[in-house]
C-alpha cells in the first residue's frame, strides 16, 4: 500500500475561483498523486488549471466542514502556481500536474512539488483530532458501508474524542455527528417482533 497524506487540497477554476477539497495525496517515487472522483469540482479544476496547493492544517474542522457543506475558509495566494492555500495552515506544497492517468472512475494527476513552506511548528495530531480525520471520511461513505459498521467504528472513535479533544475537536465532531444523525433518518426502521 502507498503511502498517503491527508490534507486539504486548494485547486483554481479556469476563472480563478478557488476550491477547497480534504483529499489524499498518494505518493507515488518522487510524485504525489491527486486522483479526484467523477465527477468534482477538483477534477474540472485540476483539467482546466493543472496546479494544486495541499495545505497540512491542524484544524480538523476544516476536514469535517468541508464534508459538511461548511467550504469557506479563509485564502490566501499560492508563492508559484495559480491558485491558493489556506491561510491558516502548519504547512503547505504547491503542486504541478506532470502526467495525467486516464480512468472512467478516478483519473490520477501526477504532480511535482515546485514549492514547500513551513508556517508555524507541528505538534502532532492528538487522537481526537485522527479520530475526527476518520469520522470525516467515515461520513463520505455512509452509503457504501453497512448501518452495522458504521455504527461500531464510531463507538470506537467516539472514546479518543470524549477522553483527548479540545474546543476544535469538540465542534468539528458536533458537525460530523450531525451529517451521521441525517443518515440514521434514511435507514429503514426495524419492525418490532409481536409477542406470539
Amino acid at each position: 500500500m502507498p503511502r498517503i497524506v491527508e490534507t486539504i487540497v486548494t485547486t483554481a477554476a479556469a476563472d480563478g475561483v478557488a476550491h477547497i477539497a480534504p483529499l489524499g495525496l498518494i505518493a507515488d517515487g518522487p510524485h504525489w498523486v491527486i486522483a479526484p472522483f467523477k465527477p468534482s469540482k477538483t477534477l474540472d479544476n485540476l483539467r482546466a488549471n493543472p496546479a494544486a496547493c495541499a495545505s497540512h492544517t491542524d484544524d480538523v474542522r476544516v476536514f469535517a466542514g468541508c464534508v459538511t457543506g461548511r467550504k469557506v475558509w479563509p485564502l490566501t495566494d499560492a508563492t508559484t502556481i495559480k491558485g491558493s492555500r489556506l491561510a491558516s495552515c502548519v504547512a503547505h506544497w504547491e503542486l504541478r500536474v506532470v502526467r495525467v492517468i486516464e480512468d472512467e472512475l478516478r483519473p490520477r494527476f501526477a504532480c511535482e512539488i515546485t514549492h514547500r513552506e513551513s508556517h508555524e511548528s507541528w505538534e502532532g495530531f492528538n487522537r481526537a483530532q485522527a479520530a475526527v480525520l476518520e469520522l470525516a471520511v467515515l461520513t463520505t461513505r455512509l452509503h457504501m458501508l453497512s448501518p452495522e459498521k458504521v455504527e461500531a467504528e464510531l463507538k470506537y472513535l467516539e472514546i479518543a474524542v470524549s477522553k483527548t479533544a479540545g474546543h476544535r475537536e469538540q465542534e468539528a465532531w458536533g458537525w460530523l455527528m450531525e451529517k451521521i444523525a441525517a443518515w440514521r433518518t434514511t435507514l429503514p426502521s426495524t419492525p418490532r417482533k409481536t409477542p406470539s
